[in-house]
């Protein structure tokens, strides 16, 4: 049913779509109902997930993350059925924007985690200012660390509190 693939991501207009994805903007709608509103047609049977929760509350504290360099909704091109969120922490800190990222339950397993990391990942080195991207994954949470992994990102560290620190620069997606 789903294959990985890392094909090169499009934009157009504020959304950024690859192979199989469309990462697009949270509308202010999809934000209320996340946080709690009525379901809506276009979600996956299990989204939001815990986490959409979280992010939905925090861009309504912080609409600083709904910029085209922010948060997005993560949804299959096949079906338009939104399955995740991922996002960029805005603004960047010495050059460097955090990413993250989550797919509901009824949907992992078939790489759209990886593909939405690398895509925006990719993106996020375009933006001015931005010239590297960084993660941070419990090491107790493989299947976050083989995302970013497949994503292109390189560890760089592990620390006492059992979690690794992830990078990408633009020369890691050049030289491929």
């Amino acid at each position: 049913m789903c294959s990985p693939s890392f094909s090169s991501f499009s934009v157009t207009g504020a959304d950024l779509t690859t192979e199989r994805l469309v990462l697009r903007p949270w509308t202010p709608g999809e934000l209320a109902a996340v946080a709690d509103g009525p379901r809506l047609a276009d979600w996956a049977e299990d989204f939001p997930a815990e986490g959409d929760r979280v992010i939905a509350d925090f861009l309504t504290e912080h609409p600083e993350g709904l910029t085209a360099y922010g948060h997005r909704l993560v949804a299959e091109r096949g079906t338009g059925q939104v399955i995740g969120s991922i996002g960029l922490f805005w603004p960047p800190s010495d050059g460097a924007l955090e990413v993250g990222y989550g797919i509901v339950a009824s949907r992992r397993g078939c790489g759209y985690a990886s593909e939405a990391t690398r895509a925006l990942v990719e993106f996020a080195l375009t933006a001015p200012g931005v010239d590297a991207v960084h993660a941070t994954v419990e090491l107790s949470n493989p299947a976050s660390v083989r995302v970013l992994e497949k994503a292109g990102l390189r560890r760089l560290r592990e620390d006492a509190a059992a979690t690794a620190r992830f990078r990408a620069v633009a020369a890691d997606f050049t030289q491929r």
